[in-house]
């Protein structure tokens, strides 16, 4: 069976950056997961020993507190450096911008519309820059029968699918006397998604490498399905099963962007070894 790798994949340019924050930052705690890879947050944890707080008052002991990749709330954030600690934010460059822009907007007197998950971190700390209260959607049902006044904003969590991002733009458009539109869905989620697209359709299997708590490593999945229907997201070389390779002649690998190369690499050798 051949492997083929897509394009492109793994980590990104905010992921390579958090981790090499959090390697220098040794005996530091996290305010939340500093990226959805459950392995790798351990190996942090393990060598540097970077751990992981769920809530502010579990931070109480800590000196150093480094900022996840994908932001936290403004409160929280402006609790922390009233605190005393040493505050080393680690917030994705690409999170940090769609931040600015709302504050920036909503102090204009612009609806802010978010187009993302509510219940993402990276989404719910975005949302705390709004001065005014912000919507939050997550397609274009979303927005009908919601007074939307005059002027709206809209900005996109990082990791969502462009041709979703741009029918709620077109709505918006067609319905709203001004409109102004940041795209803020970041490049390597573009990258990851077209190589990902590209490589399923020419696989008879794919696996998908990543947090299953990660935004874009499910919108690869998604992307890969709509191909391939025999897509699998796993965490690590331990969950695949020798019978998805039964028969199989190519095997699509791709991987989410908090994905670590030594995982990666360790769930090609396992695949090498299973369909042999």
């Amino acid at each position: 069976m051949e492997i083929r790798l897509a394009e492109n994949y793994g980590f990104c340019f905010g992921v390579k950056r958090a981790i090499e924050i959090a390697e220098a930052s040794q005996n530091a705690s996290t305010y939340g997961p500093l990226i959805h890879n459950r392995e790798e947050i351990n190996r942090l944890e393990e060598n540097f020993n970077v751990k992981t707080a769920h809530a502010l008052d579990e931070l109480a002991e800590s000196e150093k507190v480094i900022i996840r990749t994908h932001g936290i709330q403004k409160h929280e954030l402006e609790s922390l450096q009233a605190s005393g600690k040493e505050v080393i934010d680690a917030t994705c460059p690409f999170v940090t911008k769609p931040q600015e822009i709302v504050e920036e907007m909503s102090r204009e007197g612009y609806k802010v519309i978010i187009f993302g998950d509510e219940n993402h971190p990276e989404v719910k700390g975005v949302r705390s820059y709004a001065v005014n209260q912000p919507l939050v959607v997550m397609d274009v049902s979303d927005l009908k029968e919601r007074p939307l006044g005059t002027k709206v904003a809209l900005v996109s969590q990082t990791t969502r699918k462009v041709r979703e991002f741009k029918k709620i733009a077109d709505y918006l458009i067609e319905n709203v006397k001004e409109v102004r539109v940041f795209n803020t869905i970041c490049n390597a989620t573009f990258e990851n998604q077209d190589a990902a697209d590209k490589l399923s359709r020419e696989a008879d299997i794919m696996i998908v490498i990543g947090g299953k708590n990660s935004s874009n490593t499910k919108q690869l999945l998604n992307i890969a399905h709509a191909n391939c229907p025999e897509s699998y997201l796993i965490e690590k070389p331990e969950e695949l099963e020798e019978k998805w390779f039964e028969g199989k002649k190519i095997c699509g690998v791709t991987a989410g962007a908090s994905t670590p190369d030594w995982i990666i690499e360790s769930v090609i050798e396992k695949i090498r070894n299973v369909s042999v």
